[in-house]
């Protein structure tokens, strides 16, 4: 691998090692925190740590800001290789079977221990009284439309796990991506992202509002990744003016919207730029970039399972009543954390290294090839 093409590995695994704890935060904090009007009514010291952590958490009210950014770096990932495979030869085809099989195993396995872990967990949730209120339906019917990416169109939220429905999102997006790579080589990139846009919106009045959550709205955020993957690969660079006003003007638009969809749009619009910038950074070798880089390895896991075990520290701490000082939702994030990392060791990483050994047997079988002979197409992904 290339020196640039290891930085940016790098930096974008540290992005989803950020975002992933955005977003794991921002769920402890509403679950595991009284929040700032309560706590601010209980007339604390104004310079107590508490009160300084408390005012200082205030940012991570639009830590929902993780699940857009997800999006845009899913999207980057998976058409990368593709892109650069359609750049080097107009003519390449994608190979749906190999890509829904590797994307099948690196989502399922993963997906069902995570289930089976917040059924173990909320029912533990549930010992205690009162019950903690986000503990949702666990039956069999539940768990077998989350497995199906059926969240927001035929199946609630399993249990407390209400982060899954992006991973619905995700799924949707994958098992539709062949079709949308035929789209993208009949007619454009740019006119693929043009349709898309106008496909969400339309998709959001007729759906969306009626309750209804499907990939169509938010399939524009996922392909402006793919999109900015095209760029890269033509050898396109984002303009310095562009992150410097375009990203900060559309984050803080994002930020004042009053519609969580307007949100999602408006941020992953914001951090796209930021992310074609990044591709072409050099990656820093700080404690903290290897930190962050660390998470973003487990950062799947994280998303899944953060959840269901905020729930269950706080109903086995305090019996679901959110505790008045902002130091245990803190405690309970690095928890979280730690549980989800082994987590990671012991589902996700397994079923990375199935891939690894179907990529290891895919080159060996491409090096047998005569010189001569013509490549099959490539799968990836």
């Amino acid at each position: 691998m290339k020196s640039g093409d290891a930085d940016s590995a790098r930096n974008v695994e540290a992005m989803r090692g950020i975002a992933a704890m955005i977003v794991a935060y921002f769920h402890c904090r509403v679950i595991a925190w009284v929040g700032i009007r309560e706590y601010i009514a209980g007339h604390h010291s104004l310079f107590s740590l508490d009160t300084v952590f408390a005012y200082l958490t205030i940012p991570f009210v639009w830590g929902s800001i993780g699940v857009p950014i997800f999006f845009v770096i899913s999207g980057y990932c998976i058409h990368r290789g593709h892109a650069a495979r359609l750049a080097r030869n107009p003519l390449y085809r994608l190979d749906a079977g190999d890509f829904l099989l590797r994307r099948f195993i690196r989502i399922y396995p993963v997906l069902f221990c995570a289930l089976l872990l917040t059924f173990a967990l909320d029912s533990f949730s549930a010992t205690f009284w009162p019950h903690n209120d986000r503990i949702g339906d666990i039956g069999l019917g539940a768990f077998a439309g989350n497995l199906l990416a059926l969240q927001g169109i035929a199946a609630p939220t399993y249990g407390s796990n209400g982060a899954l429905w992006t991973l619905s999102l995700e799924i949707q997006f994958y098992a539709i991506y062949p079709l949308l790579f035929a789209m993208r080589r009949r007619i454009g990139s740019n006119w693929t992202l043009a349709g898309l846009v106008a496909l969400g919106a339309v998709s959001y009045f007729l759906l969306e509002r009626r309750g209804v959550v499907v990939f169509t709205s938010y399939w524009a955020s996922w392909y402006l990744g793919a999109w900015i993957a095209e760029r890269e690969v033509q050898g396109e660079r984002v303009r310095k003016s562009t992150v410097a006003v375009v990203a900060p003007l559309m984050l803080v638009l994002g930020c004042a919207a009053p519609i969580q969809y307007v949100q999602f749009q408006l941020w992953a619009i914001a951090f796209a730029p930021f992310l074609a910038w990044t591709l072409h950074a050099r990656a820093s070798r700080a404690l903290v970039m290897r930190a962050l880089e660390k998470v973003g390895e487990f950062s799947y896991s994280l998303y899944i399972v953060h959840i269901p075990i905020f729930v269950a520290l706080v109903s086995w701490r305090s019996h679901s009543i959110k505790p008045v000082s902002i130091f245990w939702s803190m405690g309970f994030f690095l928890i979280a954390l730690a549980l989800a990392y082994v987590f990671h060791l012991l589902v996700e990483r397994p079923a990375m290294a199935v891939l690894s050994k179907m990529s290891a047997r895919r080159s060996a079988a491409r090096a047998s090839l005569p010189s001569q002979a013509p490549l099959p197409a490539d799968g990836g992904g």
